[in-house]
């Protein structure tokens, strides 16, 4: 007789478009984040995610147990102007502060914010060296912004499948030796073409 699957709890009102399910490994309700994407969640899950060049910070306010993850990519810097303080940093913080502020208005502090960063590697030998430029960015914005990292996994040639547990903290990463098939591959440079042809976004502020 086949066990009746636990409910998931419910979403907070801007993630119901994320997709969910009930990972039975983890024991807990998942939420799967694609290129662009990002989610929060006040539960007790699980914010799962597969890097290859892009980068995820997985960001939670240690007391109030609230955080998620994004997943994101610099779009290429426009022109010849190839420096971090562009419309490709620009992007970098628009992603950034999206998290940030949605952890913020759902009760976290931002003096309480822990920050965890995963990704950018170099998985296309013959392609430009997008995870480096997406990890000078995500490491200038924490020295900017005055934040301190609490652990790092940058860089590398492979890629990762993270699994962020928002409440505790927990993160597990599994490295992808070999590729089966060119699932990520396609999913990144797919991402990557949206982004040329997408207007870089404006300026947010934290709140």
């Amino acid at each position: 007789m086949f066990s009746k699957k636990p409910d998931l709890p419910p979403p907070l009102p801007e993630f119901q478009h994320i997709k969910r399910y009930w990972d039975k490994t983890q024991n807990c309700s998942a939420a799967k984040i694609l290129p662009g994407e990002y989610y929060v969640t006040k539960n007790n899950e699980c914010v799962t995610t597969v890097l290859g060049s892009c980068v995820s910070a997985c960001v939670r306010d240690v007391r109030m147990g609230i955080g998620g993850m994004n997943h994101f990519m610099l779009p290429a810097p426009r022109g010849e102007d190839d420096s971090i303080i562009s419309d490709a940093a620009r992007y970098g913080n628009f992603a950034m502060e999206h998290l940030i502020n949605s952890i913020l208005s759902n009760g976290g502090l931002r003096k309480n914010l822990e920050f965890k960063l995963f990704g950018g590697g170099k998985i296309l030998s013959s392609m430009m060296d997008v995870g480096k430029k997406n990890i000078d960015f995500i490491l200038n914005y924490m020295e900017i912004e005055g934040y301190r990292i609490a652990s790092q996994d940058l860089g590398d040639n492979c890629p990762r499948k993270v699994i962020y547990f928002p409440q505790t903290g927990r993160v597990r990463i599994k490295k992808i030796k070999s590729l089966h098939n060119d699932t990520i591959i396609k999913r990144e440079t797919n991402y990557a073409s949206q982004l040329k042809a997408e207007p870089v976004q404006g300026d947010v502020e934290l709140f």
